[in-house]
């Protein structure tokens, strides 16, 4: 049943959906200390429960810009390949079971959602984007190309 279980969020605006089974808590963030030389996405490090998070932010992976970042900012927390991650959201609207589960991408997508958007889950009469956070944690297509 846990196939059916995801977090409903957004980012830019834009409604997602992240499988339950991937997520370890939504937390605030106090403080996110910015590391040099990283790419635009890797807001920096912050400490949770005594472990150390790589604070990615997801509308800066997805569009390539960063915004200013809120003084207390929405992640989701996620241990992917042994490490432990923050991914920066917007908002969460809910957790709950949505038995359609993913459906195929209908329609276009905007360019920039491309290479992470693994399907579409419907909740409350819209249809949320399906990401998955490992997509995140790699190097963008552009960095690989220089």
């Amino acid at each position: 049943m846990t196939d059916t279980l995801f977090l409903f969020a957004s980012i830019a605006g834009t409604p997602i959906a992240v499988r339950a089974c991937a997520i370890e808590a939504v937390v605030r963030l106090s403080e996110v200390v910015p590391v040099p030389l990283t790419p635009v996405h890797v807001r920096g490090l912050a400490a949770l429960r005594s472990r150390v998070l790589t604070v990615i932010d997801l509308e800066a992976r997805i569009f390539g810009a960063a915004q200013p970042a809120p003084l207390a900012p929405l992640a989701i927390v996620a241990d992917i390949a042994g490490h432990s991650y923050g991914f920066l959201i917007d908002t969460v609207k809910d957790i709950c079971h949505e038995p359609g589960g993913v459906q195929p991408v209908r329609g276009r997508l905007d360019r920039a959602w491309q290479p992470f958007v693994s399907g579409l889950v419907d909740h409350d009469g819209r249809s949320h984007l399906l990401l998955t956070l490992a997509d995140f944690t790699g190097a963008p297509a552009s960095a690989l190309a220089a």
